[in-house]
């Protein structure tokens, strides 16, 4: 039972460090190519791939960062996290533009620290 919680923790910690990779792509690419080019900003700019994309990381952050904190009696992976999707979520009410990738970007970077730190912690119980 203990193997199988670990195995569902780390895998959730990859998704959440790849949904954080995925993110910071996407406001990187809006930025250059609505910007720059003034391609697909309906569909990039859209604010429901932002909605939905805090959802998944509050989710995916408060299972695995809440378990760690259990397990390796750590906050600091757990607080990083928080700080990441309140970023995340400021981001949301501040509109289109540079405050928001800015915003979204350093709030990925938390998450996905926190992530990398459970894994890291994961990796050494093994």
């Amino acid at each position: 039972m203990r193997a199988a919680m670990f195995s569902i923790r780390d895998r959730l910690d990859r998704i959440g460090v790849l949904l954080s990779g995925l993110c910071a792509v996407h406001c990187l690419a809006s930025l250059v190519l609505v910007a720059g080019l003034g391609l697909g900003g309906e569909y990039l700019l859209n604010p429901a791939i932002h909605q939905v994309g805090l959802a998944l990381a509050a989710a995916v952050g408060a299972a695995t960062l809440v378990m760690g904190v259990i397990r390796h009696r750590d906050p600091l992976p757990l607080h990083a996290g928080a700080a990441g999707i309140a970023l995340m979520t400021v981001a949301l009410f501040t509109g289109h533009g540079r405050a928001e990738a800015v915003l979204t970007i350093c709030g990925v970077a938390l998450l996905a620290f926190a992530h990398f730190r459970n894994l890291r912690y994961n990796t050494c119980a093994a």
